[in-house]
């Protein structure tokens, strides 16, 4: 790809503000070798597809020659940040929060090239800082600033309390970028206070204040909230090339365009076309299978990317079985149905096992079976399924 074509997409491609924009045209048809921060608090080790449409941002200035910082928050990790949260975070420990940074970092290595990139951990100098310090990083900014933040203007109306500490993560936030000399850092809209702080500060230690990017939120499979694990709407970066597929081919009609541009990463020429020819009435299921290969591909290869095809449209449209069904046996010769799938795994809880039970989602060799108390003989094989997408057989020893 030409370089003209990789700014035009840096730009335009899955970008919600530039902050301030004309800055940072300049900057980046300088020539100059920019600094790129990207940061991160690794509360968790799991990632999702929606934690990757940053990621991938911070590949297209990598593929453009400038220095990428992945800076892990291994101190500001033990604070939190309260952004759109309605209590303050409980706090992770240090050695917890470098373990899942390794985790963040093999994950986050399917789309970047972590072999060169530079990863940094803000506890090298937040911890160092003296209370005097801390004083003059808090004289930028006003309590007025502060409570302007929507998540605490909601806790104020519902008389919720608000802890001194968390109006000290946007300083830490910010003096990381201090520490770092950024030119431009990346972030979700929810982070855009955050963002900004970096700028105030950076001014403040009389540095050029670095560029802001924001990337937009990835709704979930339901298609009305923000990609989460506590949401269960989410793809994980590690699922298997059939879940993968098969979760894409879930999502809502109106968001095949969005996950397209934010999922699949296409360019702002085929992001183009796509739109045409859904507006020329494309059938929805045709482009969903399309975009359902595109994203395997990236996390798996494009041969599972064929067979997760393969087998849907098998499972699907043709009636078909998965050619992969793992086998469990269990030591008893009767079971009652609540029991069994709750102790298959192919329901998280015994709750959700009811719950699927009774609204007809539970299948024993291909026949509905929806009450809670039904006894099932296991001294055959058996095949269980659980949803559309989970198949299990099963037998007593």
């Amino acid at each position: 790809m030409e370089k003209e074509d990789q700014i035009k997409n840096l730009i335009q491609r899955g970008v919600v503000d530039i902050i301030v924009k004309k800055e940072f045209e300049e900057k980046i048809k300088s020539g100059k070798k920019l600094i790129v921060k990207l940061g991160i608090d690794p509360s968790g080790a799991d990632l999702h597809i929606g934690h990757m449409v940053v990621v991938r941002k911070l590949k297209e200035f990598q593929d453009l020659g400038h220095e990428i910082k992945l800076l892990f928050g291994n101190f500001t990790g033990q604070i939190g940040d309260p952004t759109g949260k309605m209590e303050a975070r409980k706090p992770k420990t240090q050695a917890e929060l470098e373990k899942n940074a390794e985790k963040y970092i093999e994950q986050a290595g399917v789309v970047l090239d972590t072999d060169k990139i530079d990863v940094v951990w803000n506890a090298d100098w937040l911890s160092p800082l003296s209370f005097a310090d801390v004083v003059k990083l808090a004289s930028n900014f006003t309590v007025a600033q502060m409570l302007e933040r929507d998540m605490f203007q909601d806790r104020i109306k519902k008389d919720m309390p608000i802890s001194v500490h968390e109006f000290m993560y946007p300083l830490m936030q910010g003096y990381d970028s201090v520490a770092l000399k950024a030119d431009v850092e990346l972030g979700g809209t929810d982070q855009t206070f955050n963002l900004l702080a970096g700028r105030t500060l950076q001014k403040a230690y009389g540095q050029e204040p670095q560029s802001v990017l924001t990337v937009p939120i990835l709704e979930g499979l339901d298609g009305k909230i923000k990609m989460g694990k506590s949401e269960g709407n989410y793809i994980a970066v590690k699922d298997s090339p059939k879940d993968m597929f098969g979760k894409v081919m879930s999502i809502p009609d109106d968001l095949i365009l969005k996950y397209y541009e934010l999922a699949a990463f296409k360019a702002v020429d085929e992001l183009s076309d796509l739109k045409a020819k859904m507006d020329e009435g494309e059938n929805p299921k045709n482009l969903k299978m399309q975009l359902g290969e595109e994203v395997v591909k990236i996390y798996h290869s494009e041969d599972e990317a064929k067979k997760a095809k393969e087998e849907f449209v098998n499972i699907f449209q043709k009636g078909g079985l998965p050619d992969d069904i793992e086998s469990k046996v269990f030591p008893d010769k009767t079971m009652g149905l609540l029991d069994l799938v709750s102790d298959s795994g192919l329901s998280p809880s015994r709750n959700e096992a009811r719950r699927l039970i009774q609204a007809g989602a539970v299948k024993i060799d291909q026949k509905v079976v929806d009450k809670v108390d039904s006894k099932i003989e296991l001294e055959k094989e058996i095949l269980l399924q659980v949803g559309k997408r989970k198949f299990l057989k099963v037998k007593a020893q």
